[in-house]
């Protein structure tokens, strides 16, 4: 594609997207195959949507490893998993005052959501109490934080348990595409994670769900898991970007560039304009010195450290929001979908009536 007709395309899409309007299969496609030479131009227009529809807000969150290591399943991205030589912590579950304390400072920080996330393939019963009580503490020191927990595939009624215990949100990723989930995992399905996504979305549980990119995919896999993506509607989008840790099977993948990675959050921007793009794990690694252009993309970052990882000092990524004209997202500024009561209407038509079917 020549420079002048990339450019009509861009401008194509950009105005789809500030209009809520879905983004073809082929125009994201064009977006993640367009050159460095384009690079600014994409960026350029995918921050006029975040822009529209996030004016110049960063929400900050804060993850709380509530038990490291020892995961039966095989995931090949992660440290944790059933075989993985990574020297990173091993714990049982943290108390319920070590991690509020933790939630606490990170508020005070600035991060408005805490996530609660525990390695396994799902949680028990008692995994749930143990969560719950969790929430309770932290939810009496800031009532208005918003509490997402990520604990693996959902069995019936957990999702429910969660929210009755307060929980705000579920994170569970999709991480690659169905076609490539296998060469990534086999413990487990991609159908599986789909499952818990849609049953904490039938909860009423604020849907969390993404991806994760540097592990061979293609351009393809990367449109699939964002219009598969697009079917569950989550709320929130995080972007991640492979970790490559010694001794997992994913430990030398080194494949990402920068520009690489402006190029899929830009993707995520116009396949997602009014949901929450967060640039998550790895940002540090593989968009380096970049980091403040994910900005004007992505309008969520996370703050502190990562699960196993150690992430930018909390200090410089405030000093970085600051710095690229940013500013930090309140705790009293709602994020999550507001009610829509308007799109609630009594059926009269159909059966039992004399009007019509909807058909």
């Amino acid at each position: 594609m020549t420079k002048s007709a990339f450019e009509k395309y861009l401008h194509a899409i950009t105005a789809k997207a500030m209009c809520g309007d879905a983004v073809r299969r082929d125009e994201l496609l064009a977006v993640l195959a367009s050159n460095d030479d384009d690079l600014l131009d994409v960026i350029a227009a995918a921050g006029r949507v975040r822009r529209k529809f996030f004016g110049r807000r960063v929400k900050l969150n804060y993850l709380v490893n509530m038990k490291s290591g020892l995961c039966p399943e095989d995931c090949g991205y992660c440290s944790q998993r059933l075989g993985s030589t990574a020297e990173i912590l091993k714990y049982s579950w943290i108390d319920v005052a070590e991690a509020a304390r933790h939630a606490r400072c990170a508020i005070d920080a600035g991060a408005k959501r805490v996530c609660l996330v525990a390695a396994g393939r799902g949680p028990s019963d008692r995994d749930i109490g143990w969560i719950a009580g969790t929430i309770a503490a932290i939810k009496e020191s800031a009532p208005a934080v918003e509490v997402c927990v990520c604990l693996g595939l959902l069995k019936d009624g957990q999702a429910d348990r969660l929210r009755e215990a307060g929980a705000d949100a579920y994170n569970h990723n999709l991480n690659t595409s169905a076609k490539n989930y296998a060469q990534i995992c086999s413990t487990h399905t991609f159908d599986d994670r789909a499952a818990t996504v849609a049953a904490a979305k039938s909860a009423e549980l604020s849907p969390c769900s993404g991806a994760i990119f540097g592990m061979g995919e293609s351009d393809d896999d990367i449109i699939d898991v964002a219009l598969a993506l697009r079917e569950l509607q989550p709320d929130s989008v995080p972007v991640n970007f492979l970790i490559p840790f010694e001794g997992t099977p994913l430990g030398r993948n080194w494949e990402l560039t920068p520009q690489r990675c402006l190029r899929i959050l830009a993707m995520f921007r116009f396949a997602f304009p009014d949901v929450e793009v967060r640039v998550a794990g790895g940002r540090e690694i593989h968009l380096r010195s970049l980091q403040p252009l994910a900005l004007h993309v992505a309008n969520s970052i996370f703050l502190g450290d990562y699960l196993t990882s150690e992430g930018q000092a909390a200090q410089d990524d405030r000093a970085m929001i600051a710095d690229a004209g940013f500013v930090i997202e309140g705790v009293d500024e709602p994020t999550l979908p507001a009610e829509r009561h308007d799109l609630v209407v009594t059926r009269h038509r159909g059966a039992g009536t004399s009007a019509a079917a909807n058909t």
